[in-house]
C-alpha cells in the first residue's frame, strides 16, 4: 500500500528507555517477508497500567491483560501482528497461555508478568508453534530500535507510528516513548487497536493507571476512522523506575502533574498518527463541539459528526455541504436546538441560529477544504460542554483495502 499522504516526513529519532529491551522477530503469521512479533523485556519492579476495548467480544489477549493489570507489575510484552486471535475459543486462550509461559520461563518471571497483544484477522486461532518459534527467535536477537518495533506490530498501516517526550523530575531526566498501530477498525471506546508507552519514570501502578486513563480520554478515546471498535484494542503503559526520580505514588505528589501532562501529550500525538493513517485517508478532520449541555454530550455529538459517512465523503470531495453536519447533530440523540445551532468550516461561519449566515460566501470554505487538515466547528448554544474528536475522510481507498483484507 502507498504511504498515507497525511504521514509525517519521517519516523522520529526516539531515545532508548532505561530498563526496556526491545526485540523483533518473524513468526510468520501471514505470508509476508517481515518481522511480525515484537518482544519488550522490562527490569524487575516495572509498573504497568492499561485500558482495553469495551467490545463485548474481546480477544483472549485482552482478557489476559485485564487479569494481569490487577497485579500492577510487568516483566515483558509480546505483540503479534497478522492474527488477532479473537473469537477463537479455548484454542485462542491456550495460545496466550503458551506465549506467557514461554517468555516467563526464559526470563525467570511469572506468566502474569507477561502481557500479550495481537492484531490482524479475527476468527483464526494463533498458531502456538509459530508464536513460540517467534519468541525464541526474538530472545536470541540483540536489541531492535523503536522503528523496527513499530513496524513489527503493524497490519494495514502505511507508516510506523512513534513519539517521545522528555522532562525533568526531582533533578532526574525522565523519558517517555510510545509506539502505536492502527489504520482501520478504529472507533475506540478506549484506545486504538494497539498502543504502548514506555517510560523510565518511577510511578506506582495506581498512579500510572489514573494518569493513563485520563490521557486516554483526550486522545485514543477521541479518534475514529470508520466507527468500528476492535475486539483487540489495548493501550498499555510500562514504568521501569530506572530514571531514579522520586517515586510518584499519587496524583498529588511532586512531579505527577508534569508527568501526566507529558503522557497525555504523547498519547494525543500517537492517536493523531493513527487517524493520519486511516485506511484510504486523504484529509485529517478535527471536529470541535461547544455549547453542549455537558462534556459527555458534546463528545457524543462530535462522534456523530466524525462517524457520518455523508460528512466524511463530503470532505473527501471537498464539498462544503454543511447540511450534512446539521444532519449528524440531529441524529446524535443528544440535546440540541435547531435555532441555536451554529456551524463553521475553518474560520468561516457558515450557519447560525438555524440558517445560513447572511451573505455567506462559499469561496473561503472551498479553499479550506482543499487542504489536508480540515476543521469543523459546531456550537449548540445550550451550555458549557465541549469536546474535540479527530477523524479522517472516507474515500474509495477504504473500500479497496477492506474488500480484500484477508487475501
Amino acid at each position: 500500500m502507498n504511504r498515507s499522504p497525511l504521514a509525517p516526513a519521517r519516523f522520529p529519532d526516539l531515545p532508548a528507555v532505561a530498563g526496556v529491551d526491545v526485540r523483533t522477530a518473524r513468526a510468520g503469521y501471514k505470508a509476508w517477508d517481515r518481522d511480525d512479533l515484537t518482544l519488550a523485556l522490562f527490569r524487575p519492579g516495572t509498573s504497568v497500567a492499561g485500558v482495553t476495548t469495551r467490545s463485548a467480544c474481546p480477544s483472549p489477549e485482552v482478557e489476559w491483560c485485564r487479569k494481569a493489570l490487577v497485579l500492577g507489575t510487568a516483566r515483558a510484552l509480546v505483540v503479534n501482528a497478522g492474527n488477532s486471535n479473537a473469537f477463537t475459543g479455548q484454542r485462542g486462550r491456550e495460545a496466550v497461555e503458551a506465549i506467557a509461559a514461554r517468555v516467563a520461563g526464559a526470563i525467570e518471571a511469572l506468566p502474569s508478568d507477561v502481557f500479550v497483544a495481537s492484531t490482524g484477522v479475527i476468527g483464526v486461532p494463533l498458531p502456538i508453534d509459530k508464536a513460540e518459534a517467534g519468541i525464541d527467535a526474538a530472545l536470541a536477537t540483540s536489541g531492535a530500535d523503536w522503528q523496527a518495533a513499530a513496524a513489527a506490530i503493524a497490519t494495514t498501516d502505511t507508516f510506523e507510528k512513534g513519539a517521545s517526550r522528555r522532562l525533568s523530575m526531582g533533578g532526574h531526566d525522565v523519558t517517555l516513548v510510545g509506539i502505536a498501530k492502527g489504520s482501520g477498525m478504529i472507533a475506540p471506546d478506549m484506545a486504538t487497536m494497539l498502543a504502548f508507552v514506555f517510560t523510565d519514570a518511577a510511578v506506582l501502578p495506581d498512579a500510572l493507571q489514573a494518569m493513563l486513563s485520563r490521557a486516554n480520554a483526550g486522545s485514543f478515546s477521541a479518534i475514529t476512522v470508520d466507527g468500528d471498535t476492535s475486539t483487540s484494542d489495548t493501550l498499555l503503559a510500562f514504568a521501569t523506575g530506572a530514571a531514579g526520580n522520586p517515586t510518584i505514588e499519587s496524583l498529588d505528589d511532586n512531579g505527577a502533574e508534569p508527568f501526566a501532562a507529558a503522557l497525555a501529550d504523547l498519547c494525543r500525538e500517537l492517536a493523531l498518527l493513527v487517524v493520519r493513517d486511516g485506511e484510504g485517508a486523504s484529509k485529517l478532520i478535527e471536529v470541535q463541539v461547544t455549547g453542549a449541555v455537558s462534556d459527555g454530550s458534546a463528545h457524543r455529538v462530535a462522534l456523530s459528526i466524525a462517524n457520518s459517512p455523508l460528512v466524511k465523503t463530503a470532505i473527501a470531495g471537498e464539498d462544503a455541504n454543511w447540511g450534512r453536519v446539521v444532519m449528524a447533530v440531529g441524529k446524535a440523540g443528544e440535546p440540541a436546538e435547531r435555532d441555536l445551532l451554529a456551524i463553521r468550516f475553518g474560520a468561516t461561519q457558515v450557519a447560525r441560529e438555524g440558517s445560513a449566515v447572511a451573505g455567506y460566501d462559499e469561496a473561503p470554505v472551498a479553499a479550506h477544504l482543499k487542504g489536508q487538515e480540515i476543521e469543523i466547528g459546531v456550537d449548540l448554544g445550550m451550555g458549557s460542554g465541549r469536546a474535540t474528536v479527530w477523524t479522517c475522510d472516507l474515500t474509495h481507498g477504504y473500500i479497496s483495502i477492506n474488500a480484500d483484507y484477508r487475501s
